[in-house]
């Protein structure tokens, strides 16, 4: 019986991983229980909610994400089969709060784990600056957890010994469409554009600017791309089997759609550089932009569409406990209560200073 009061719950989470890895996390049946997590992050109020309880049939009113919120899903294989587990962690604020990231992102997570980015469609000119940061502060966590993943096991197994947890991440096939020229995401990515009804009513050649960045993107991470409205049944029918790829390893569906006037669907490796083309610029002579890469050119192109906003005053939350949205009578009474007593002790503490300086 181990010794619950000398281990960190961290440490139990571990041994509990390692305890299934070696054969015990098998069901009475003998048959292996799947355990899968997904992170989803992206626009504040971009709809990750709604469309994380539409995907996991949840008929329930959505909330504003506070922080960062953990929730899980279960999906049984057949009759009298144990269920696979998906651990869906979720991180609200948008980009204020992309620190979070490290919680998710972790030593346990990273093998099987997979990144959903929802970007919100009706609003262009934060699109660019919420994919980049967002998707820069997860990379960065995530080899930081492959490469410490990559030396404990160097250690543990011997130098020699060539680890199995690859320091890079994912490596895609050989025939992957344009393979040499992309910088694939860690791990798989999912890239959602949310709000799709509002998108719809944006003038057509806008349309085909952010479209058309998206694809870039997405193909440039190795990611899949999907546009979708929580209003649409359809839609979100194509999002839940695209999301229920990632979090129970079911088929995605074979729908495809490339064509600008209608909602993307494009499953990772479907498209290709070529049938992309080039930045829509119209009337911009792209060689003035002394772009550094691809990504450099497509985001000065896009930006000189949809300038962005400043990302830097989105870094400020407001304080949550004076939300009325989250308010409880009782707490709030004694948080008020709180807040009196230490206002009089910082000022008895000034009058207190303010006498020891008196009589030096």
């Amino acid at each position: 019986m181990p010794k619950l009061s000398s281990d960190t719950l961290w440490e139990l989470a571990v041994a509990e991983v390692r305890s299934r890895e070696s054969g015990g996390g098998e069901s009475d049946g003998g048959e292996t229980v799947s355990e899968r997590s997904v992170f989803l992050m992206g626009s504040k109020s971009g709809g990750k909610t709604s469309i994380l309880l539409r995907c996991l049939d949840r008929d329930e009113p959505s909330k504003p994400t506070l922080a960062l919120e953990y929730t899980f899903g279960r999906r049984a294989r057949g009759h009298s089969t144990p269920k696979d587990i998906a651990h869906l962690w979720e991180l609200g604020g948008g980009i204020s709060l992309s620190e979070l990231v490290q919680i998710p992102i972790n030593p346990v997570s990273i093998k099987s784990l997979s990144v959903i980015l929802i970007v919100d469609l009706s609003k262009p000119n934060a699109l660019w600056g919420t994919i980049e940061k967002l998707l820069q502060a997860a990379q960065a966590q995530l080899e930081k957890v492959f490469y410490q993943a990559k030396e404990a096991e160097k250690s543990k197994r011997g130098a020699k010994h060539q680890p199995s947890v690859h320091s890079a991440g994912r490596v895609l096939p050989k025939d992957y469409p344009d393979r040499e020229l992309l910088s694939p995401f860690p791990v798989p990515l999912l890239i959602i554009g949310s709000k799709y009804d509002i998108f719809q009513e944006l003038d057509s050649d806008k349309r085909k600017v952010v479209s058309k960045t998206l694809r870039f993107v997405a193909h440039y991470y190795a990611s899949s791309l999907i546009f979708t409205s929580i209003k649409s049944e359809s839609l979100m029918s194509k999002t839940k089997s695209f999301f229920s790829h990632l979090a129970f390893g079911l088929e995605r569906g074979k729908t495809v759609s490339f064509d600008s006037t209608k909602p993307l669907i494009i499953p990772a490796g479907s498209d290709s550089f070529s049938q992309i083309g080039s930045p829509p610029a119209t009337d911009l002579d792209i060689t003035s932009l002394h772009a550094k890469n691809p990504k450099d050119l497509w985001k000065k192109v896009y930006e000189r569409v949809f300038p962005q906003e400043n990302t830097s005053e989105q870094t400020e939350l407001k304080d949550p406990a004076k939300d009325p949205q989250y308010s409880e009578p009782q707490i709030d009474a004694m948080r008020a209560q709180k807040d009196q007593e230490l206002e009089q002790y910082k000022k008895n503490a000034a009058k207190s200073w303010k006498g020891l300086e008196l009589e030096v």
